[in-house]
């Protein structure tokens, strides 16, 4: 990567990251190209148009990006699971403790979503879905898990773990919260 190219990238993320954290302080409406060049100190509005054409650009970049850092943050959890039912376990906890260690990347993304953001988020939802039921049918495989249909399974576990971010944010303490949804799809899952 040349120096440029370095350059191009590092605005491009120190963007990204500005945004994020006004999106996660002062919401959707207040997170503009003139709010994000004070906060992230540039000169004008064209740094950020250069990269990005539209707000909603940029919002799906804020998308993409808060999804890499969570799959960064849980690929050590789940690379050492070994088995599908702990792999569920460390899918789940994984999830829980990103959601609860990562509040500004949260409500970044709840903001974006609330206020039409849905088609870039869509795509990034369906892939985890899919990627859990996945792990659902390869479990049904090996025996790990009994019969039971996997995309309905993945869903409902993805909305589950989706479902928990307002709880941990009022305070809702991570590994307990992490080990209810653990027993919960450990019970309705395992095989006889």
């Amino acid at each position: 990567m040349t120096t440029r190219q370095a350059a191009t990238a590092a605005r491009k993320e120190q963007i990204i990251r500005t945004a994020i954290a006004l999106l996660a302080e002062r919401g959707y409406q207040a997170t503009t190209f003139e709010a994000i060049c004070q906060a992230a100190g540039l000169s004008s509005k064209r740094l950020i148009t250069y990269h990005f054409s539209s707000k909603d650009a940029l919002f799906a970049a804020v998308a993409d990006q808060v999804v890499a850092d969570a799959e960064s943050y849980m690929r050590p959890a789940i690379d050492a699971a070994t088995g599908a039912r702990e792999l569920l376990a460390a899918v789940i906890r994984a999830n829980v403790a990103f959601i609860a260690g990562h509040s500004p990347q949260v409500r970044a993304l709840q903001q974006i979503l609330l206020n039409g953001g849905l088609g870039d988020w869509e795509r990034h939802h369906i892939d985890s879905v899919s990627r859990l039921a996945d792990l659902f049918g390869h479990g049904q495989r090996t025996g790990a898990f009994r019969p039971f249909d996997p995309q309905v399974m993945a869903a409902a576990l993805r909305a589950s773990i989706d479902g928990v971010a307002p709880l941990l944010s009022a305070g809702l303490d991570p590994v307990r919260c992490a080990n209810e949804l653990v027993v919960l799809f450990d019970l309705s899952t395992r095989s006889a």
